[in-house]
Protein backbone atom coordinates (compact mmCIF):
# COMPACT_ATOMS: atom_id res chain seq x y z
CA UNK A 1 0.00 0.00 0.00
CA UNK A 2 1.69 3.91 -1.04
CA UNK A 3 2.34 6.12 2.01
CA UNK A 4 -0.13 8.85 1.68
CA UNK A 5 0.00 12.69 1.94
CA UNK A 6 -2.65 15.15 2.10
CA UNK A 7 -2.35 18.71 1.78
CA UNK A 8 1.19 19.59 2.12
CA UNK A 9 3.37 22.04 1.03
CA UNK A 10 7.17 21.13 -0.40
CA UNK A 11 9.53 23.83 -1.38
CA UNK A 12 13.03 24.04 -2.51
CA UNK A 13 13.26 19.94 -2.43
CA UNK A 14 15.91 18.03 -4.96
CA UNK A 15 14.52 14.67 -4.88
CA UNK A 16 16.72 11.45 -5.86
CA UNK A 17 15.70 8.64 -8.35
CA UNK A 18 13.51 6.43 -5.92
CA UNK A 19 12.75 9.21 -3.06
CA UNK A 20 8.71 9.62 -4.40
CA UNK A 21 8.15 5.69 -5.22
CA UNK A 22 5.30 3.99 -3.68
CA UNK A 23 3.23 7.46 -3.03
CA UNK A 24 -0.05 9.46 -3.45
CA UNK A 25 0.35 12.86 -3.20
CA UNK A 26 -3.10 14.68 -2.92
CA UNK A 27 -3.82 18.37 -2.85
CA UNK A 28 -0.27 18.98 -2.21
CA UNK A 29 1.91 21.68 -3.36
CA UNK A 30 5.12 21.71 -4.91
CA UNK A 31 7.36 24.75 -5.21
CA UNK A 32 10.53 25.18 -6.86
CA UNK A 33 11.57 21.34 -6.89
CA UNK A 34 14.14 19.21 -8.73
CA UNK A 35 12.72 15.71 -10.20
CA UNK A 36 15.19 15.49 -12.54
CA UNK A 37 16.86 12.65 -11.20
CA UNK A 38 13.82 10.18 -10.16
CA UNK A 39 12.58 7.30 -11.67
CA UNK A 40 8.99 6.70 -10.51
CA UNK A 41 7.60 3.68 -9.73
CA UNK A 42 3.83 3.80 -8.37
CA UNK A 43 3.06 7.34 -7.46
CA UNK A 44 0.10 9.23 -7.87
CA UNK A 45 -0.46 12.87 -7.99
CA UNK A 46 -4.27 14.41 -7.01
CA UNK A 47 -5.22 17.57 -7.34
CA UNK A 48 -1.84 19.27 -6.88
CA UNK A 49 0.22 21.82 -8.41
CA UNK A 50 3.63 22.52 -9.26
CA UNK A 51 5.07 25.75 -9.45
CA UNK A 52 8.44 26.63 -11.18
CA UNK A 53 9.46 22.67 -10.78
CA UNK A 54 11.94 20.78 -13.08
CA UNK A 55 11.32 17.18 -14.54
CA UNK A 56 14.03 17.52 -17.37
CA UNK A 57 14.36 13.69 -18.21
CA UNK A 58 12.24 12.38 -15.03
CA UNK A 59 11.61 8.89 -15.83
CA UNK A 60 8.03 8.92 -15.25
CA UNK A 61 6.66 5.88 -16.48
CA UNK A 62 4.53 4.88 -13.78
CA UNK A 63 2.69 8.09 -12.81
CA UNK A 64 -0.59 8.87 -12.66
CA UNK A 65 -1.44 12.68 -12.80
CA UNK A 66 -5.60 13.10 -11.55
CA UNK A 67 -6.21 17.18 -12.31
CA UNK A 68 -2.26 18.18 -11.62
CA UNK A 69 -1.24 21.81 -12.85
CA UNK A 70 2.17 22.68 -13.96
CA UNK A 71 2.81 26.48 -13.79
CA UNK A 72 6.45 28.15 -15.02
CA UNK A 73 7.77 24.49 -14.79
CA UNK A 74 10.71 22.85 -16.75
CA UNK A 75 9.44 19.21 -18.54
CA UNK A 76 12.06 18.69 -21.16
CA UNK A 77 12.49 15.17 -22.91
CA UNK A 78 9.87 13.70 -20.46
CA UNK A 79 7.73 10.26 -21.90
CA UNK A 80 4.12 10.91 -20.81
CA UNK A 81 3.08 8.08 -23.03
CA UNK A 82 3.68 5.57 -20.02
CA UNK A 83 1.71 7.46 -17.48
CA UNK A 84 -1.25 5.72 -15.79
CA UNK A 85 -4.01 6.82 -18.41
CA UNK A 86 -7.01 6.09 -15.67
CA UNK A 87 -7.99 10.04 -15.39
CA UNK A 88 -5.11 11.35 -16.83
CA UNK A 89 -5.91 15.60 -16.29
CA UNK A 90 -2.90 17.92 -16.68
CA UNK A 91 -2.88 21.72 -17.73
CA UNK A 92 0.57 23.54 -18.31
CA UNK A 93 0.83 27.09 -17.98
CA UNK A 94 4.29 29.04 -18.92
CA UNK A 95 6.36 25.65 -19.25
CA UNK A 96 8.91 23.92 -21.47
CA UNK A 97 8.39 20.79 -22.50
CA UNK A 98 10.35 20.73 -25.40
CA UNK A 99 11.31 17.26 -27.08
CA UNK A 100 8.37 15.51 -24.41
CA UNK A 101 6.44 12.71 -25.96
CA UNK A 102 2.53 12.32 -25.44
CA UNK A 103 2.37 9.59 -27.88
CA UNK A 104 -1.06 7.78 -28.26
CA UNK A 105 -2.69 9.69 -25.07
CA UNK A 106 -5.87 10.76 -24.90
CA UNK A 107 -5.66 14.13 -23.50
CA UNK A 108 -8.64 16.12 -24.39
CA UNK A 109 -9.46 19.15 -22.88
CA UNK A 110 -5.79 19.21 -21.72
CA UNK A 111 -4.50 23.66 -21.98
CA UNK A 112 -1.27 24.61 -22.87
CA UNK A 113 -0.88 28.11 -22.22
CA UNK A 114 2.41 29.79 -23.02
CA UNK A 115 4.12 26.82 -23.10
CA UNK A 116 7.19 26.04 -25.81
CA UNK A 117 6.53 22.70 -27.36
CA UNK A 118 9.21 22.49 -29.32
CA UNK A 119 9.65 19.01 -31.00
CA UNK A 120 7.24 17.53 -28.87
CA UNK A 121 5.83 13.99 -30.16
CA UNK A 122 1.70 13.85 -30.34
CA UNK A 123 1.79 11.31 -33.04
CA UNK A 124 -1.58 8.98 -32.64
CA UNK A 125 -2.62 11.22 -29.58
CA UNK A 126 -6.10 12.18 -29.28
CA UNK A 127 -5.65 16.21 -29.22
CA UNK A 128 -9.67 17.08 -29.03
CA UNK A 129 -10.83 20.18 -27.71
CA UNK A 130 -7.35 21.02 -26.04
CA UNK A 131 -6.41 24.43 -26.40
CA UNK A 132 -2.47 26.05 -27.37
CA UNK A 133 -2.96 29.26 -26.48
CA UNK A 134 0.22 31.13 -27.34
CA UNK A 135 2.51 28.37 -27.81
CA UNK A 136 5.39 27.63 -29.82
CA UNK A 137 4.98 24.41 -31.69
CA UNK A 138 8.29 24.51 -33.85
CA UNK A 139 8.52 21.01 -35.04
CA UNK A 140 6.18 18.94 -33.17
CA UNK A 141 4.86 16.16 -34.68
CA UNK A 142 0.35 15.38 -35.06
CA UNK A 143 0.73 12.44 -37.37
CA UNK A 144 -2.62 10.32 -37.43
CA UNK A 145 -3.25 12.69 -34.32
CA UNK A 146 -7.23 13.47 -33.40
CA UNK A 147 -7.13 17.53 -33.10
CA UNK A 148 -11.10 17.75 -33.57
CA UNK A 149 -12.60 20.97 -31.82
CA UNK A 150 -8.62 22.02 -30.83
CA UNK A 151 -7.67 26.11 -30.98
CA UNK A 152 -4.19 26.55 -32.54
CA UNK A 153 -5.63 29.99 -33.14
CA UNK A 154 -2.62 32.03 -30.92
CA UNK A 155 0.09 30.05 -31.54
CA UNK A 156 2.55 29.30 -34.25
CA UNK A 157 5.53 27.69 -35.78
CA UNK A 158 3.78 24.30 -36.18
CA UNK A 159 3.38 22.34 -39.26
CA UNK A 160 0.58 19.81 -39.67
CA UNK A 161 -0.99 17.58 -42.71
CA UNK A 162 -4.32 17.54 -43.00
CA UNK A 163 -4.37 14.35 -44.56
CA UNK A 164 -2.86 12.36 -41.49
CA UNK A 165 -4.41 14.58 -38.51
CA UNK A 166 -7.91 14.88 -38.05
CA UNK A 167 -8.80 18.78 -37.38
CA UNK A 168 -13.00 18.60 -38.15
CA UNK A 169 -13.92 22.05 -36.17
CA UNK A 170 -10.11 23.07 -35.51
CA UNK A 171 -9.20 26.63 -35.20
CA UNK A 172 -6.12 28.41 -36.64
CA UNK A 173 -5.44 32.06 -37.15
CA UNK A 174 -4.82 33.00 -41.28
CA UNK A 175 -1.81 33.81 -40.09
CA UNK A 176 -1.43 29.83 -39.52
CA UNK A 177 -2.51 28.69 -42.76
CA UNK A 178 1.11 28.16 -44.02
CA UNK A 179 1.46 25.33 -41.48
CA UNK A 180 -1.37 23.42 -43.09
CA UNK A 181 -0.41 23.99 -46.39
CA UNK A 182 3.17 23.59 -46.26
CA UNK A 183 3.52 19.78 -47.73
CA UNK A 184 1.62 20.91 -50.57
CA UNK A 185 4.09 23.84 -51.79
CA UNK A 186 1.63 26.50 -51.53
CA UNK A 187 2.76 30.20 -50.85
CA UNK A 188 0.38 32.15 -48.38
CA UNK A 189 1.23 35.76 -48.61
Amino acid sequence: MPEYFLDIEYENSIYDEEEVNFKEFECCTFTNCNFSQCVFVAVTFIDCIFNDCIFNNAKINYVAFRTVVFNRCEIKGVNFAMCDKLIFEIAFNNCILDFSKFYTLKIKGTSFTNCSIIAVDFMSTDLTEVIFDNCDLYRSEFAKAIANKSNFKTSYNYTIDPKITKLKKAVFALEGLKGLLYKHEILVQ
